[in-house]
């Protein structure tokens, strides 16, 4: 049958198992002939169905329709759709840990319906209502037990090493993973780990003498390997304890006690929350949020419980980190934690800059919130007003709630204390000037009297 129009997505080429395309706005999976029979088992053997009610795989819809009229069809699949999609360079350390504890579950609950996860890469996790979810059915093949799995040094690479370098540095790196999307490699892993990790069993086994073995491969060692399903199954409980015992070892940041200090501000936290939550109560048509420069979250909350799916983004990965655990802890469902450096957000990557999306290429919300984060932009990072109101009519959909805090602010009195040359350029009148040009102001009113202002502008249509 003749295809509809369809457009292919350009991160999805390099499996021949099948691709993600889109058509008509709706997002699609291809599967092809050649994947056939692996999908079958898959899908009868209840692997399929045991890990949608377990909450670990994006359920999907089957249907018997060749969309694409592509000869190497067999069936398509309509995936849930994910809303927004977040790579792994912003996610925090136990967004990672977690994803990498999902991936080893995902391996002992596929071995046991005799499949196994031919793919361990974070970029088929996606967080979905409250949690790291795996998106790609695709991953699934039959298991032959005498072969050793396939995805095992790409884990290596893309989960352990990653976890274990912030681990022993004690620092958080995930810039790391923009550097080396395909995983940082074993021999650049195990000559930044410290030298006392040669003596840990489980990371003496997964890095250092796997990144040796696979160098002597490399050379020309041709030996096949065989492997039964124990030693499978005890390889990745190896793995599963070892990343478990992995934490970042917690820090205070400039940032990470501000709700603190500012709740001891009179007449500052308080009528700020109470004016929010009065305008969005005025605002017709909110269905998604970004927080940006949410630290621990505070205002992404107040979003939250007015039921908008919220975006929390943050250039701190501590105030990321503990805000993820928060959410785990509490069981929320529509915040969406993310580091984010506004100076400098996630690029597009990959084959012509296609594979994964800028940050401001996905990032559409209805209503973006800047709170107490204009003068860090302006004066930490020298960046113009009128930049930022680019940037931010880029991410914004209608409307956008900004605060700014006067040169006179006991804050941005500290900042300007070394950049005397800049004073000038940061006023009121300046920052109302630059950001007229991409939104109408709507609402503007002191917050009480902290001598902050508090405006809310409508998106200029375009």
């Amino acid at each position: 049958m003749m295809g509809k129009s369809f457009i292919h997505h350009p991160s999805s080429y390099r499996d021949p198992s099948g691709f993600i395309f889109m058509t008509e706005g709706t997002l699609y999976r291809q599967v092809n002939k050649v994947f056939a029979p692996d999908f079958d088992h898959f899908i009868q053997s209840g692997c399929y169905t045991k890990l949608v009610e377990k909450g670990l795989l994006l359920p999907h819809e089957q249907l018997n329709e060749n969309l694409t009229g592509s000869n190497n069809w067999y069936t398509t699949l309509r995936p849930k759709r994910i809303p927004f999609l977040s790579f792994p360079y912003e996610w925090s350390f136990d967004m990672l840990k977690d994803a990498a504890l999902l991936t080893l579950q995902l391996v002992r609950e596929s071995v046991a319906a005799g499949l196994i996860l031919k793919d361990a890469t974070p970029y088929n996790i996606q967080w979905f209502q409250g949690r790291m979810i795996f998106i790609d059915t695709l991953s699934f093949a039959k298991y032959t037990e005498t072969e050793p799995w396939v995805a095992y040094r790409q884990f290596c690479e893309q989960f352990l090493g990653p976890l274990l370098l912030m681990h022993y540095k004690k620092q958080h790196l995930h810039p790391m993973l923009l550097a080396w999307p395909e995983g940082i490699p074993l021999e650049i892993i195990r000559s930044l780990l410290p030298l006392r990790t040669k003596f840990s069993m489980h990371v003496y086994l997964h890095i250092h003498l796997h990144a040796r073995v696979s160098a002597k491969n490399n050379a020309g060692s041709k030996t096949p390997a065989r492997f039964s399903k124990q030693k499978l199954l005890n390889i990745i409980t190896s793995l599963g304890i070892l990343v478990k015992k992995l934490k970042l070892s917690p820090r205070k940041t400039n940032w990470s006690a501000y709700y603190d200090e500012a709740s001891t501000r009179d007449n500052y936290l308080e009528p700020k929350k109470r004016m929010i939550g009065e305008w969005l109560d005025s605002i017709p048509g909110i269905e998604t949020a970004a927080d940006l420069g949410a630290n621990d979250g505070e205002f992404a909350r107040l979003l939250a419980k007015k039921n908008i799916d919220t975006i929390a983004a943050d250039f701190d990965p501590y105030c990321i980190n503990n805000l993820y655990n928060s959410i785990k802890k509490n069981d929320e469902k529509n915040i969406q934690p993310v580091i984010v450096d506004l100076a400098n957000p996630s690029p597009s990557i990959g084959v012509n800059n296609e594979e994964r999306e800028s940050l401001t290429g996905r990032l559409h919300a209805d209503l973006v919130i800047a709170l107490a984060l204009i003068h860090h932009l302006s004066i930490a990072r020298n960046i113009p007003f009128e930049k930022t109101a680019q940037m931010l009519q880029k991410v914004c959909k209608n409307y956008l709630i900004i605060e700014f805090v006067p040169a006179t602010d006991e804050k941005v009195q500290l900042m300007l204390a070394g950049k005397k040359d800049i004073m000038a350029l940061y006023t009121e009148e300046g920052f109302r000037t630059a950001f007229e040009k991409y939104f109408r102001i709507t609402r503007c009113q002191p917050i009480a009297l902290s001598g902050r202002v508090l405006y809310l502008m409508k998106k200029n249509e375009q």
